[in-house]
């Protein structure tokens, strides 16, 4: 049995209107082992995304305790949780993010000028980065100039690119045609079962999810 990578105990989140409190996740706890490939699935405002943001400390809890790689993130500081997330987290959205003005190259070494590297090291870690999601011979493109799922592979190749200890999707495959989200689960897997990545992705494709090794449902701010 892998060790937990990630322990959820007893969260929850709420949000605020005023004084109106608005409970989005109620009461979760579960483990995600190392090595793991969850997929969390659920209806639109069940709380899935809320969820991710939390794991990746871009959210913090109301209460409960969220410890991922050894560090109980709930208890951190903004300042803290902004140094762990560049040492340990990997984002991929469903939009891609990318800047325009950057070609590929430049969008995948934007999380590597945080870290005290010269530029052949990053330009080493850049072209590795491209090249494991097949795009070595795109580097010079411009977004403007990629597919949607070309977009979405150097979207990945920038979450890849620190060698994060987490790889976190948000409806990687939502803006994608039935032939690129394919792709675009395939090498999600890869990166899984090859480089051992530990994949949460979240996604409302019941096809994409099926490339998972569990799946967790949320339904109104409980697990199924």
């Amino acid at each position: 049995m892998a060790q937990a990578l990630v322990q959820v105990r007893g969260v929850s989140k709420s949000y605020y209107r005023d004084s109106l409190e608005i409970p989005v996740l109620r009461n979760i706890s579960f483990d995600i082992p190392e090595g793991e490939f969850l997929a969390l699935m659920g209806p639109s405002g069940s709380g899935k995304t809320t969820l991710l943001n939390l794991i990746s400390g871009i959210d913090q809890p109301s209460g409960g305790d969220l410890v991922v790689a050894g560090e109980n993130i709930a208890r951190m500081s903004e300042g803290q949780l902004a140094k762990w997330r560049s040492q340990h987290i990997g984002l991929v959205f469903q939009f891609y993010n990318l800047l325009p003005v950057l070609t590929a190259f430049e969008n995948v070494e934007l999380p590597l000028l945080l870290y005290k590297l010269s530029k052949a090291d990053r330009r080493k870690r850049v072209e590795t980065a491209l090249t494991i999601v097949g795009l070595g011979d795109r580097m010079d493109h411009y977004p403007r100039q990629l597919s949607g799922g070309q977009e979405q592979r150097v979207a990945i190749a920038r979450a890849i690119v620190t060698d994060p200890t987490l790889l976190l999707a948000d409806e990687p495959t939502g803006d994608l045609d039935k032939v690129s989200a394919e792709e675009i689960m395939t090498l999600l897997s890869r990166l899984n079962k090859e480089f051992n990545k530990t994949i949460v992705m979240v996604t409302h494709d019941p096809r994409a999810a099926e490339k998972a090794h569990s799946i967790r449902n949320l339904d109104k701010g409980e697990l199924a």
